[in-house]
């Protein structure tokens, strides 16, 4: 998996490339949550463009959880982007879609966590 970072205005747009899975689900939480204390704190949100993800595990989705539980309790805002057609079913499934903001594109995500709360 790999991971690029670039900034759009007061948000970070951080997108993983890959499969987040067992295997690189400790790097993607690694990358992550500081992110999201870091911008919470620069009073910045969080975007994960998911675009280039192409399957994503129980492992990822509990760094996604934790995620959301970091943004919340640091006063941060996340959301995700561009879910590809199996990781979109996959939290629709897990009923994930209800645990973090999910949206078509990048653009919609920064709109909204760009609007004020």
């Amino acid at each position: 998996m790999e991971l690029t970072e670039r900034r759009a205005g007061k948000t970070v747009v951080l997108a993983p490339a890959g499969r987040i899975d067992m295997a690189t689900a400790d790097q993607f939480r690694e990358r992550l949550i500081p992110l999201i204390s870091s911008a919470a704190a620069g009073g910045e949100s969080v975007v994960l463009d998911f675009s280039a993800v192409d399957y994503i595990s129980s492992a990822g989705l509990r760094v996604l959880m934790l995620a959301a539980k970091e943004a919340r309790s640091s006063g941060g805002r996340i959301a995700v982007a561009a879910l590809q057609p199996l990781v979109n079913e996959i939290f629709q499934i897990s009923r994930f879609d209800k645990v973090v903001a999910c949206h078509a594109g990048v653009d919609d995500a920064l709109a909204a966590v760009s609007a004020p709360a």
